[in-house]
């Protein structure tokens, strides 16, 4: 507020300012005659300032795009949250965002059982529905033995094809028809695949007479479908070891002729000497049959320790291998089974294959 007697003098605040002292200020919106100064933008014309609403809160500002037409700005809906504002393709129209796929992460345990809904699931390779099949494959298929096993129950005659008894070990029969054991119809299973860390003292073995641990006493809580490990190892060999109930899987992984790479860590009673290292690396006869390691390492300063890439599937043909040329195999470990690896998998621990995983093994990139 300005004293209209004296234009050039401002009234002084009795808060802020001593009695008798005179204040000379310059208006902060006048000019020298009195009249307001206009702000002027930079064409020279006085611009406009944005109104505030009766509330005290600044009006809102209309935002202009490059063409000088006003924009729409997204509105805000009662409760406070702003609204989804378009997504617009290059032509214009509105596109719509496609949804992010969820991953929950590692499965969690309710006292060592996975729940169906978290475990790992697979996409089914195609089935042919008019290639016949043996009867004691699809039986083994479907979980509900091994193919030794079918061809017993096969010939005991508990096993109906359409509503006929077959004894016949040749039969071949379709994925559509109604195939019955002990009077229940036959399904097929969900297809698992599971890597265990292989400890000591275990037996790779679905069943041991002599009542020892195994390897399914250790994943007998991951599933309910009927999972054999696929190959062998010792008892006192530790490491990687695969199982599943894909029988065809488990056929490729065991059959020579795919040459499937295995790397075991090995250390022997002492050091490896040169003479006995050439005598390895040119090969060694083991039941008729040279075999000839893909590569063998030093990866300690020692040569007691031995890395051991090797495709062979001779029962105990590493340990065979040193003791033909005279030594001994204190431990003997599996670190990768046709490129699987125990990475983050504690000694007597197991997680189920990814679906990437599976895939390659299916494919053969071993």
């Amino acid at each position: 507020m300005f004293n209209s007697n004296n234009e050039g003098e401002r009234r002084p605040r009795p808060r802020f300012h001593r009695e008798n002292e005179p204040v000379n200020a310059r208006p902060r919106f006048r000019r020298e005659d009195g009249e307001l100064r206009p702000q002027r933008s930079f064409n020279g014309e006085r611009a406009e300032r944005p109104q505030r609403s009766f509330n005290g809160e600044r009006a809102e500002r209309p935002s202009r795009p490059f063409n000088g037409e006003r924009a729409e700005r997204p509105q805000r809906s009662f409760n406070g949250e702003r609204a989804e504002r378009p997504q617009r393709s290059f032509n214009g129209e509105r596109t719509e965002r496609p949804s992010r796929p969820s991953f929950g992460g590692r499965p969690k345990r309710n006292n060592g059982v996975y729940s169906n809904r978290k475990q790992q699931t697979y996409r089914e390779q195609h089935e042919d529905p008019t290639k016949p099949v043996r009867l004691n494959k699809y039986l083994a298929n479907a979980g509900i033995c091994s193919r030794r096993e079918a061809d017993d129950f096969i010939q005991a005659g508990v096993i109906t094809v359409n509503g006929v008894t077959v004894d016949n070990l040749g039969v071949k029969v379709l994925p559509t028809d109604d195939i019955r054991f002990h009077d229940q119809p036959v399904r097929r299973e969900r297809k698992v695949y599971i890597l265990l860390n292989k400890p000591k003292n275990t037996v790779t073995t679905t069943d041991d007479p002599q009542e020892r641990h195994t390897v399914i006493d250790i994943v007998r809580n991951a599933c309910n479908e009927r999972i054999y490990p696929v190959g062998r190892l010792d008892r006192n060999t530790t490491g990687v070891l695969l199982l599943t109930n894909d029988g065809d899987l488990a056929a490729k992984l065991t059959h020579p002729k795919f040459h499937k790479k295995k790397v075991y860590a090995v250390t022997l009673d002492r050091d490896l000497e040169e003479v006995d290292e050439a005598i390895v690396r040119a090969g060694v006869v083991l039941d008729d049959e040279r075999i000839i390691p893909d590569a063998l390492e030093f990866p300690k300063e020692d040569r007691k320790h031995i890395g051991l890439e090797i495709h062979s599937g001779q029962n105990r043909v590493v340990r065979r291998i040193f003791e033909k040329v005279g030594y001994k195999v204190v431990n003997l470990d599996r670190v990768s089974f046709a490129g699987l690896t125990k990475k983050n998998v504690g000694r007597g621990k197991w997680r189920f294959l990814t679906p990437k995983e599976v895939a390659f093994l299916q494919m053969g990139q071993f």
